[in-house]
């Protein structure tokens, strides 16, 4: 973990609250790009980062073939007439090939993903054809190319076909297939720790008494994680005793990449988390201009980032969300990573209040306009954890309006990126 800047200094923004923008650019400033690099079966490499450019040997496609069943033709040497008449001499699958040169009066049969005979150029589908023994009819007007793909039309061979830096999803995995890799180098996977607070959080299988809460905090985190290709270190619940974070986070720090607490950094006479960090690692405490989520501590222990995260549920996944996913993305290698945003308008008056940016659970849909329409999920307090399963966005008020009236534009961020 880089330390540049005065990130941990309190007095960087003394009583004051920092912006979300601010926030996440300070965070990402302590944190160094990956180094370490493991070579993986490409079948185990979903959700990896590509830790170095794949050049491909070859060209994609390799030859040029047809995109259609159909008739290879010579389209170049069509007459301008009504009517076209050819003779079939021969038919080519995929994998195979025509011995020989098309005469501008013949065709070949051919299939889907079929080289293309020499002599040909276009495509004519099956469809617009009527054949008769070895004779073929057709009044379609012609156009050189069509129904063809073209060698090394998709990569060239030479050519960067994925960058170092990218995240390996279902597609890149089958382009990096069809570029004959059964290995990928990506960077080193993820450790990242967890732990609850709170005495009055218990854990499941337990009876729940008066006035506690079962922890769920825990499990979201582990979803969100899991759903981003880190190994989760569960460390459970931690008494609320300054004693035991410090033994906590010393060892989380020894067997993660990262740390993440939830609840405890509300500045209560009961949370810990600020005393415990002063005494095994550094602190900044912030206060971020948003809403749910403003209390939130970073800091390290040695060179492991750790986040304390707000308890209430909701918080917790915003938070993470806003905060935490940019910094694991860039530990991971993934380049420039920006959350998905989207314009939409407003189905309904939203408030907000002037100076922090709203982070309020959303639906969005396309209307019978085909407009990208908003609405919120009703109440949006932040426990109401029900909130965050009937959305499937944030809609995000910026600090300049107390409120949005319906018809305004709003940002919304997509769930699609990790929920």
């Amino acid at each position: 973990m880089s330390r540049t800047g005065n990130c941990f200094d309190p007095a960087a923004n003394p009583g004051g609250m920092f912006t979300v923008t601010e926030s996440i650019a300070r965070i990402l400033a302590q944190i160094a790009k990956p180094t370490q690099v493991e070579m993986v079966a490409l079948s185990q490499a979903h959700n990896r980062v590509l830790a170095q450019d794949e050049v491909s040997s070859f060209n994609v496609p390799q030859h040029t073939n047809s995109a259609m069943d159909g008739y290879a033709i010579c389209a170049e040497h069509l007459s301008s007439q009504e009517s076209y008449t050819l003779t079939v001499v021969g038919q080519v699958f995929a994998g195979g090939a025509f011995n020989g040169t098309l005469a501008p009066d013949e065709a070949v049969e051919i299939m889907t993903g079929a080289a293309l005979p020499a002599g040909a150029d276009s495509i004519v589908i099956r469809e617009a054809v009527e054949r008769d023994v070895n004779q073929i009819a057709f009044s379609d007007a012609v156009k050189i190319g069509q129904h063809v793909r073209q060698k090394g039309e998709d990569i060239k061979a030479g050519s960067v076909a994925l960058s170092a830096g990218c995240l390996i999803r279902p597609q890149e995995q089958g382009l990096l297939a069809s570029l004959g890799k059964q290995q990928v180098g990506v960077f080193k996977q993820l450790s990242v720790a967890i732990f609850s607070t709170g005495d009055e959080v218990v854990a499941q299988g337990q009876p729940l008494p008066e006035n506690c809460i079962y922890d769920t905090n825990r499990f979201t985190l582990t979803g969100l994680l899991q759903r981003m290709g880190c190994h989760v270190v569960d460390l459970g619940i931690i008494e609320d005793s300054q004693a035991s974070m410090e033994r906590v986070l010393s060892s989380a720090a020894t067997q993660a990449d990262m740390v993440i607490s939830s609840g405890g950094v509300s500045m209560g006479k009961a949370d810990y988390i600020k005393q415990a960090l002063e005494a095994v690692g550094d602190i900044a405490f912030w206060r971020v201009a948003m809403r749910p989520g403003r209390p939130l501590a970073f800091g390290a222990v040695g060179d492991t980032p750790f986040f304390g995260l707000p308890g209430n549920p909701v918080a917790v996944m915003v938070t993470f969300l806003q905060f935490v996913q940019p910094t694991l993305r860039k530990m991971m290698g993934q380049l420039d990573w920006q959350p998905h945003k989207m314009s939409a308008i407003a189905q309904e008056t939203i408030k907000s209040r002037e100076g922090r940016i709203d982070y309020s659970r959303g639906v969005y849909r396309i209307n019978d306009q085909g407009e990208l329409v908003v609405r919120t999920t009703g109440a949006q307090g932040s426990g109401i954890l029900t909130s965050m399963i009937q959305a499937n966005c944030l809609i995000e008020i910026k600090e300049q309006y107390s409120e949005v009236e319906a018809g305004d534009r709003v940002l919304i961020q997509p769930f699609s990126d990790l929920l």
